[in-house]
This record gives C-alpha cells, structure tokens and sequence, in this order.
C-alpha cells in the first residue's frame, strides 16, 4: 500500500487469520487487574467456532421461545373455540381469532431464526439475519390488521347491540385468553431482549394486543350481565385504543431496526472502550449496525503517524478486541488506522473526496 498507516483491518476470526487474542493477553496487564479478573472469571474466545456457536444458541432460544409460546396460544384457542361453539359468543369468536393469528406469527419468525443460521454467500455477504427485520414488519401488519378487525367488530356491534349469552363462561374464557397471551407476550419479549431481537419482542407486543382484547371481552360480557348491551362494543373501542398504542411501539422499534438505529449507548460504550485502547490516539467515524439480533462495527481510529504497519495492525487489533468486550452481542468489527496529522500535511483521504455523496 502506498501509505503504510491506512491500515484497513477486518476480522471474522478465521482459523487461517489467528491473530491470537489468547496470546496477546500477556499485555493485558496494562488494562488494568479489572480487566484480568474479568478474563479468569470469564474465560472466552473470539474465534469463528465460538461466535458461531454463540449465534446458534440464540436462535436457538429464539426458536424454542417460538415453539412454546406456539405451543401455549394453540391451546389457548382450542379452549376458547370450544366455548364459541357453545356460547355462540361472537366477541369471543373475534378474540379467538386473534389468539390464532398471533399463534401463526411464529411462522415468520421461525423462518427468519431458520434462515438466520444459514452461513453468508458472495451475493449475501452479511449472511441472512436481516430475515428478522422482515418477520417484524409482517407481524406489525398482522398487529395493525388485528387492531383494525376489533375496531371493526367493536362498531358494528355498537350499530348492531346483541346480548351476550352463557356470561360466566365466556368470562373464564375470557380470562384464560388473557393468561395465555400474557404469558406468552412476557416470555417472548424477555427472550427477544435477551438475543437482540427486535421481531420476537415486536411479536410479543403482539400477543400483548390479544391479552387485552380478551379483556375486553370480559369487561363486555359483564356489562352486558348488568344489562347494559353496549358494554361490550364501547370496551372494544377503548382496547382498539390500545392495540393502536402497542402497534406504534412495536411499529417504531422495528422500523428503528430497519433504519440501522441503535441505542446511542452503545455508540458511547463503544467509544469509551477504542480511547482507552493503548496506542489509539482519536476515534474517529464510528457506525454500528444489527444484522438480526446480532451487531457489527466499522470504525477509524487515529494511530501515530510514525507507527509501522505491524504497529498500526497491532493497536487495530487490540481496538477490536476492546469492542468485542464492551459491546454486547457485537461479532464482528471493521477497524481502520489512521496516521496522526502532521503539521502541513495534506489529507490523505483527500483523493476519495470526490466520491462522497453530497
């Protein structure tokens, strides 16, 4: 290269690329014995078998999450269609609905944890895992289409009052309806926050919705016990409400994901850890992005401007070994070294100026 201090540096951490992290670890003393005993109680390795096994795990936890709280909604709504056929209840019908269509959002999701697993090609050189941000804006669709269904429902049975028949037992049905979602929409989200991914917890919102839409039917048929027939479509009103304020969370959350965002924390960590690397004497552009539930890094740093190319791919390394540690679920990081300015020198960069977009 013709400048020995730009100095790009990619890591994926292949057997044939040791850059021997283990073995570097005798200059550790210099991060101090916190960082040491973070080492002897947690031993690891950044090697690509470990990230590897690592991703899998999480998708792993995905899917099982997935076939639980499938497993969990199925029965659900066999329990609730069981007291339709008996009730005839049609705001039970509609809330069984709902458990069902939430029950089957385990299906794009379960292709995109699948699809995650698959190893990156020339044409999907990020492998696959952006699946997840396509599985969260079907389930956003299936949130809105639910909110528009029980809106739907609640007026036309504001239009069309009807009385509510076999109450209590379409209250329990109410009640399990409730249960069931809102196990299901807790254990999601928590294994969803847990991986990083955006979809599972926006999939947990979801069930969420239905939890409340069960609600609704309980609070209904009460109302309609009392004699008031209206109880039941104004209540459905009120909850649509409601869905439509958990679409907008689950909406923003992943279109966030679809954008790139990222907690600005995690930018500030990430910073915090490049300018007490040894030998980094600036960071530069920093940009972190989530490929499904897992993150990736490209960032500049600023190195001496008399360092040697084995010194500038050294301090690259120990830069992204810091990332590694101190962003959580980051696999991967793209470092590059840039010389210190010296006085009078012209920007090296200066060549690529033309190239940048207005």
């Amino acid at each position: 290269m013709s400048d020995r201090h730009e100095h790009s540096h990619s890591h994926d951490h292949t057997p044939a690329h040791e850059h021997g992290h283990r073995h570097r670890h005798d200059r550790e003393h210099r991060h101090g014995l916190r960082h040491r005993m973070g080492h002897l109680l947690a031993p690891h390795s950044h090697e690509t078998a470990d990230k590897v096994d690592s991703a899998l795990e999480s998708s792993a936890r995905g899917m099982r999450a997935l076939w639980v709280s499938l497993a969990v909604l199925g029965a659900t709504a066999l329990a609730q269609a069981a007291v339709v056929a008996v009730s005839g209840s049609v705001a039970l019908l509609g809330d069984t609905v709902h458990n069902t269509a939430d029950a089957l959002t385990a299906v794009p999701l379960g292709i995109a944890f699948v699809l995650g697993r698959r190893a990156a090609t020339r044409r999907f050189t990020y492998g696959y895992g952006r699946a997840e941000d396509l599985a969260g804006l079907v389930i956003v669709l299936t949130i809105a289409a639910s909110a528009a269904f029980a809106g739907w429902t609640a007026v036309d049975r504001l239009l069309d009052p009807r009385p509510v028949a076999h109450v209590p037992v379409v209250a329990v049905a109410a009640l399990v309806g409730f249960a069931g979602n809102e196990w299901v929409a807790r254990y999601r989200m928590r294994v969803g926050r847990s991986i990083g991914s955006a979809a599972l917890v926006a999939d947990g919102l979801h069930a969420r919705t239905d939890g409340f839409t069960s609600l609704a039917v309980l609070l209904g048929a009460g109302g309609s016990a009392l004699g008031w027939q209206l109880a039941d479509p104004v209540v459905g009103l009120l909850i649509t409400a409601a869905i439509a304020l958990v679409l907008r969370d689950a909406a923003r959350e992943v279109f966030r994901r679809v954008l790139d965002a990222v907690d600005p924390a995690l930018v500030d960590r990430a910073e915090r850890a490049l300018t007490e690397v040894p030998g980094v004497r600036g960071v530069g552009e920093l940009r972190l992005r989530w490929i499904g539930h897992r993150l990736r890094a490209e960032v500049a740093v600023v190195v001496d401007g008399d360092a040697t190319v084995r010194e500038a791919h050294r301090i690259a390394v120990d830069a992204e070994h810091a990332l590694l540690h101190a962003v959580p679920r980051l696999t991967a990081a793209l470092v590059h070294a840039d010389p210190e300015p010296a006085p009078g020198e012209s920007d090296p960069h200066l060549p690529l100026a033309h190239h940048v977009a207005a």
